[in-house]
């Protein structure tokens, strides 16, 4: 491969602050696809949570059961393509629209975030914007590993002449520039192939975000973000971490263990079918244990042959099940959040999303092992959100939605260094084709 693996996935351009415009959103997740389609509109700032120019106000979306993914990755291509061809028609079709792009978020391919110090030597005197691209680039390829792509590239602060937390170093005067950057890669072949599944169905994917970045943007408030916050989306097969600290994303991380391993573990321990065994965890799942709901029986089909007759378990039995694997999971967060800048957040607290997060009791569990505040987050200042996604599982589309305004904050390597290739489908995808194609 051509230097392929260390191109960064498409960028959309930043939302101009007087335009407004349709934003169509694709999470493509291991459980559940979710389509979004809203109506940008400029408003006051005053009026919203900072950073945001513009009311998002949704006009269509869809959710379905996924096909054809795994751990955040697509395992069958076809199957895939079905499921979103599905998940966009009936968005389309409640908001009278076409869809022609999405942002599509990115869970799988050990999503990692990395602090890069970048430096250079200023010749004329003054920083210029071409100074802060050059260092910027530099620091974006140093961090970006073989086989990985980078989502984002989003300097945190800025060096002169040694000087730490320059905020914007442009026309000021120095020998030496320097940037600290945190740079966002996933797996290049996890990134290309969710891309394919898209594009397969004739829409171009205008830009790619991690889910638990956006998930913040959807969550967070500004005292969270400015004192220090984790969001953990907390997925069915994956679980994401985002941390924020002075306002700025500064590192990401993530594992393969999300709510389907919840519903296996049950399944295997229920002798159930993995359906049976989802519908026990969505309508009894629990980590709490004791009190009389643990003395409560209740009977499970059994799987295999339907002459066996249904087996009686407590209630009890299911929540131990249930905790012990979100115990690990709280673990795995937990060694994750120590090799982070959060480590240094002694008040952080932790924000939990994803359709995973909303388990009975798993705030006071998260808590318990943490050491921290927890919360589980849902999306805040969007006007009109149906009942139904106004809850954590929607944290990373209703994020999707708002991320055109944050896309000015990122690093983006000039267009012009990509090979313009035609791909027939023309728009932002013709541009990058070459990403996607040089890989097959």
């Amino acid at each position: 491969m051509t230097g392929l693996d260390r191109t960064q996935t498409p960028k959309t351009r930043p939302m101009p602050h007087k335009r407004g415009g349709l934003v169509a959103c694709l999470d493509i997740g291991t459980s559940k696809i979710a389509c979004m389609i809203a109506r940008l509109k400029p408003s006051a700032s005053s009026e919203a949570l900072r950073g945001r120019t513009h009311a998002v106000e949704l006009i269509g979306y869809s959710q379905i059961q996924s096909r054809g993914m795994k751990a955040g990755a697509v395992i069958d291509l076809g199957e895939c393509e079905q499921a979103v061809r599905q998940a966009v028609a009936l968005a389309e079709k409640m908001a009278k629209v076409r869809v022609e792009s999405v942002l599509l978020s990115v869970s799988g391919g050990r999503p990692a975030g990395q602090l890069v110090e970048a430096a250079a030597d200023i010749r004329g005197g003054a920083v210029t914007p071409a100074d802060v691209n050059r260092v910027t680039s530099t620091g974006m390829r140093h961090a970006t590993g073989e086989g990985r792509t980078v989502l984002h590239a989003l300097p945190v602060g800025y060096t002169l002449d040694g000087v730490k937390g320059i905020r914007d170093p442009r026309g000021m005067i120095a020998h030496q520039f320097g940037v600290d950057m945190n740079v966002v890669t996933c797996d290049a072949t996890v990134a290309r192939n969710l891309m394919l599944a898209v594009e397969r169905c004739h829409i171009n994917v205008e830009a790619m975000a991690a889910s638990s970045y956006v998930a913040g943007l959807s969550v967070l408030t500004d005292d969270e973000a400015d004192l220090g916050a984790a969001v953990v989306e907390m997925g069915a097969g994956t679980t994401t971490m985002a941390i924020y600290a002075g306002g700025r994303f500064v590192h990401a991380a993530g594992f393969a263990v999300g709510g389907q391993h919840i519903t296996m573990d049950l399944a295997r321990g229920l002798s159930a079918t993995i359906a049976d065994a989802e519908r026990i965890k969505t309508l009894y799942g629990t980590v709490l244990t004791g009190g009389s709901d643990s003395r409560e029986l209740m009977s499970v089909p059994t799987a295999g042959d339907e002459q066996d007759l249904p087996q009686i378990v407590s209630r009890a039995t299911i929540a131990n099940i249930v905790k012990h694997r979100a115990e690990e999971i709280f673990e795995m967060v937990r060694d994750r959040l120590k090799d982070s800048p959060f480590a240094a957040e002694p008040r952080g607290r932790v924000v939990l999303s994803g359709g995973a997060s909303q388990l009975t009791g798993l705030v006071e569990l998260g808590t318990q092992i943490l050491g921290r505040p927890v919360r589980v987050g849902r999306p805040l200042g969007f006007g009109r959100l149906p009942n139904e996604a106004k809850n954590a599982a929607f944290a990373v589309p209703a994020g999707l939605l708002v991320y055109p305004q944050y896309v000015h904050l990122e690093h983006v390597e000039p267009r012009h260094t990509r090979q313009q290739v035609k791909t027939g489908t023309g728009g932002y995808f013709g541009k990058v084709g070459r990403w996607l194609r040089e890989g097959f």
